[in-house]
């Protein structure tokens, strides 16, 4: 189980699940072809989390001093693991995870592709040792892999067996999962930002700039609650230009994102405590999930109305 909490197993598991719903809850439905086998884009979720969870273990070898002031109870590097084993288990994780990706670029005749995988494992090294001092640039960054785990589906499913015949069905499915990306980003960042929010004591006591540190909690509020229109406005306006005509996701999302999404800023602008800034944290996590599984919805939507 320490193990289990040292890969922050829940995070992997909805970074695996968000993988295979759009390949088995979307792409599988669509009438085109894809690169990989099912077997194949399996070792594209299992390289994803592996790395993922290379990164979520150097960080936590980073972040001792700071998590032992956030949440003493949790703290396992340094306790149940030793720093060295923590170091061990990074360097197998990340290391299986990029030949994974090699080999898989190779399947699909793109060699230069495991530069993506090299590049990820680096980002996330450089977020763990500096990049998450820096305000904002760290939480950007998370929030900027994990859209990219939504994208690197289309890099590797459908951008190998795009041709001029399809070319344009190709496009459009690519820029669905664009939308989804561009999505998961912004709540992303939302909830990186908010655990910024959580975890100020132990912050502030390291001297990491992060956000709310930098313009204090009351201001730093305000600001946050003014960004989050930003993702409810526009997905109103993308329901009622793109998906006005598709009633069973436009309903979907009215109540399981828009929904919460509002409830989320309403709650926002009164919140103070530690034990408010997870239960947001939690919030937009649920959102996240909702928003992923609308693919499958918009899937059997389009395929009732036709």
């Amino acid at each position: 189980m320490n193990f289990l909490n040292l890969v922050r197993y829940q995070n992997l598991l909805m970074l695996a699940f968000m993988q295979l719903v759009f390949r088995y809850g979307f792409l599988k439905f669509q009438n085109i072809p894809l690169a990989l086998l099912d077997w194949q884009y399996n070792l594209l979720v299992l390289s994803t989390v592996l790395i993922a969870a290379g990164g979520y273990v150097i960080n936590n070898v980073f972040d001792q001093e700071t998590d032992l002031i956030n949440d003493p109870q949790k703290v396992i590097v340094g306790n149940s693991i030793s720093e060295n084993k923590a170091y061990t288990i990074y360097i197998i994780l990340t290391s299986v995870g990029v030949a994974i990706g090699f080999y898989l670029s190779n399947i699909i005749s793109k060699p230069s592709f495991a530069s993506i995988f090299i590049l990820i494992a680096a980002t996330l090294y450089l977020y763990a040792t500096s990049l998450k001092q820096i305000i904002l640039i760290g939480n950007s960054v998370i929030a900027l892999l994990l859209a990219f785990s939504v994208i690197i589906i289309g890099i590797f499913d459908l951008y190998p067996v795009t041709v001029g015949a399809n070319k344009q069905q190709m496009a459009v499915l690519f820029s669905i999962l664009l939308d989804y990306a561009i999505f998961t980003f912004v709540i992303n960042l939302l909830r990186e930002i908010i655990k910024d929010f959580e975890d100020f004591d132990g912050d502030y006591n390291q001297g990491i700039h992060t956000f709310p540190i930098f313009f204090g909690k009351e201001k730093g509020i305000k600001i946050v609650f003014i960004f989050s229109f930003l993702p409810l406005i526009t997905l109103l306006y993308y329901i009622n230009y793109y998906l006005l005509n598709l009633l069973f996701v436009t309903l979907y999302l009215l109540l399981f994102v828009c929904g919460p999404l509002t409830f989320f800023i309403l709650k926002l602008w009164n919140t103070k405590s530690k034990k408010d800034f997870h239960f947001l944290s939690l919030l937009l996590k649920l959102i996240l999930f909702f928003g992923i599984v609308s693919v499958i919805v918009l899937n059997y939507n389009i395929k009732y109305n036709a």
